[in-house]
């Protein structure tokens, strides 16, 4: 079961999701080894590419952190830090977020031309107030004018990057997006129209509006209206918290393959449950506590290469510390214990201090992160009055564009 995008082979049809702050290069190394190890599993006569080789990932798309395309064209140390690569990667996928169609061409012509990226993957799906209220992230594809000029010049800048970067392969650009802000004013069908027309290589959807944020169940119906719509590949994206889930949503809707989010926080392993489970195999992944534990170390000590300061990758173990352990029976007295730890030799020992023999429990499956409820979407004055922009929109654009991640 493999899938196409423009150049890109993807072995398993599997999209990593951006979220600030959990998806750097530490912790989506981690879920690439997982699936890269269930499909030398489950096809162990297939030989997988060389790592780095730019088109071909065997285990699926693994997508950076969202980038802010204006920090990014200033060179901000943290957003180059954010877009490097790890020599174990096969294909390098880059999100990027903005409302200013230069700047998000200039960004995207960086990451082709200085060959830092081979995809590059535009974010129209984020819900936070602070970005819609200025008319960024899924509040964005509502004005049909901006939309179109974003992707238009985001593929023209894809292509003359790559000639002009020398590169074998054009750099494929695609759409991640939701169904619209509220259900009487949904976008996801023209949005996607025009970005095909663009030249767009792909698009997901999330299958909830601004309105739902990550409240209520994802309406997988609007993934097959949109497969309907377009003859690129769509993929869907919207609770998926098993193997058996995506299995189910590609077989509901239709869609190309499947892009997965918040169900992967603190579960790493879900990709090798992903994969086995879109090649057709019957194993799934439900690790012991000894195997979790070895695994938050794991990512500890990758934690600590890419900072380069043990004590700040400490830091931000904790809230993955927390995902990792969910439903398992660990005391208070302990959980409070291992949020304190400032050394992985610290974290080691006190996890080894726990009931290893653990086996999964129920309470560790289904939804991760804090679904909360349905918010009246925050957008400018009278943005939902016309489909174009308004005299006086580009200001008020430009102040839209932050650090904030979401889909």
């Amino acid at each position: 079961m493999t899938l196409r995008i423009g150049p890109l082979e993807l072995g398993v049809p599997l999209v990593l999701a951006p979220m600030a702050g959990v998806t750097n290069l530490s912790f989506r190394r981690l879920c690439r080894e997982q699936a890269v190890a269930a499909v030398r599993e489950a096809r162990p006569q297939e030989e997988l590419p060389e790592p780095l080789n730019g088109t071909k990932a065997p285990a699926g798309l693994y997508v950076t952190e969202m980038v802010t395309s204006r920090a990014l064209v200033e060179r901000h140390p943290g957003s180059l830090r954010m877009v490097a690569s790890d020599p174990t990667e096969y294909v390098r996928s880059v999100q990027l977020y903005g409302v200013d169609p230069e700047t998000i061409a200039r960004a995207v012509y960086m990451l082709a031309v200085e060959d830092r990226a081979d995809h590059v993957d535009l974010n129209f799906g984020c819900p936070v107030p602070k970005v819609t209220r200025k008319g960024g992230g899924s509040a964005l594809p509502w004005k049909k004018d901006l939309f179109r000029d974003i992707v238009t010049q985001a593929v023209d800048a894809a292509r003359r990057g790559s000639k002009d970067g020398g590169r074998a392969h054009e750099v494929p650009v695609t759409v991640k997006m939701r169904m619209g802000i509220d259900d009487d004013h949904l976008t996801y069908q023209d949005a996607a129209l025009s970005a095909r027309e663009a030249g767009i290589a792909a698009v997901a959807l999330h299958a909830r509006t601004t309105e739902q944020y990550y409240s209520g169940n994802a309406r997988w119906e609007y993934i097959a209206r949109l497969k309907e719509t377009v003859d690129i590949p769509v993929l869907g994206n919207g609770d998926i918290f098993a193997g058996d889930d995506a299995v189910r949503m590609m077989e509901q809707s239709g869609c190309d393959g499947v892009v997965v989010g918040r169900g992967c926080q603190g579960r790493p392993w879900l990709f090798a449950d992903l994969a086995y489970a879109l090649l057709g195999s019957e194993k799934r992944v439900r690790p012991h506590l000894r195997e979790v534990s070895e695994m938050i170390v794991r990512h500890a000590e990758l934690s600590v290469g890419e900072f380069a300061d043990e004590y700040k990758a400490l830091r931000e173990m904790r809230k993955h510390v927390g995902w990792y352990l969910k439903g398992f029976a660990v005391g208070g007295p302990q959980r409070r214990d291992l949020q304190l730890v400032s050394t992985v030799a610290e974290l080691r020992e006190r996890l080894a201090q726990l009931d290893q023999d653990q086996e999964f429990p129920p309470g560790a499956e289904g939804p991760r992160g804090r679904a909360g409820t349905a918010k009246v979407p925050h957008l400018p004055h009278r943005w939902l009055e016309s489909r174009e922009l308004a005299t006086g929109d580009t200001d008020m654009l430009a102040d839209a564009e932050c650090d904030t991640s979401g889909g």
